[in-house]
């Protein structure tokens, strides 16, 4: 008997260890920062898209929220802000602060400018799908039609593209060049949304020859926007 009571023992004493394990990476795998999510770019658990982060090494790589912007129709607003549904019928969160500017057309505007319906265009600084506007434009000037009708707008199990379009940097490397802020971007962001309108762009990167690349989430394609240095969109590819 006091053998069988030692095995028993031994054999419970073997499964707790087990548990407690296979309770450790399972709260390990979920919880860790270095999960393949993450890593893999932007996404949002709402609408199940996510963004194509760099790779090699360059100085691009997203840490934190990054000014770019968005385009669409106002939804709904509240007092804090906005909703903007884009053409690909993403929901963005837009926050309005005491330092946002408006426009309506070319001429300044105040926020009662933003109403229900309106098409406008935001740029501030992008976290996922909610932007802090630090500009506000109602009535934008109109998408590029021709090239607006090539995005694959964001849906779950559809597939994108691998095209290219246009003029790629011949010295592109994802994952390299500078984040870019201020004018720089916001030109950028606005040549990038008017070619190809219907997602958020989430980062704007100065490359090594003075071109850009937009980055571009809530599309399965264009994810990759290439601007030139007067600001015309010059290329696109996934």
């Amino acid at each position: 008997m006091p053998s069988l009571t030692r095995t028993k023992s031994i054999i419970i004493g073997v499964v707790a260890i087990a548990i407690a394990g296979g309770s450790y990476a399972i709260v390990d795998a979920t919880s860790g920062s270095g999960s393949s999510t993450a890593s893999s770019g932007p996404s949002t658990a709402s609408t199940g898209f996510a963004g194509r982060s760099g790779s090699g090494g360059g100085s691009n790589a997203r840490s934190g929220p990054e000014p770019g912007g968005t385009s669409g129709t106002v939804s709904r607003t509240s007092t804090s802000g906005f909703t903007v549904t884009t053409a690909g019928a993403v929901k963005v969160t837009i926050k309005e602060t005491s330092s946002t500017s408006y426009e309506n057309g070319t001429n300044p505007a105040s926020a009662t400018a933003v109403t229900t319906g309106k098409p406008v265009l935001v740029l501030g600084t992008t976290d996922n799908t909610t932007i802090t506007a630090a500009q506000v434009i109602v009535e934008p000037p109109a998408s590029n039609s021709s090239t607006a009708s090539e995005v694959i707008f964001f849906q779950k199990g559809r597939s994108g593209s691998t095209k290219e379009v246009g003029q790629i940097p011949a010295d592109y490397v994802q994952g390299q060049g500078t984040i870019v802020s201020g004018t720089e971007a916001d030109q950028a962001t606005e040549a990038a949304l008017a070619a190809y309108p219907g997602g958020i762009i989430d980062r704007v990167v100065k490359l090594g020859n003075g071109d850009y690349e937009v980055h571009n989430i809530g599309v399965n394609w264009p994810h990759h926007v290439f601007v030139n240095q007067d600001f015309k969109v010059i290329g696109a590819n996934d």
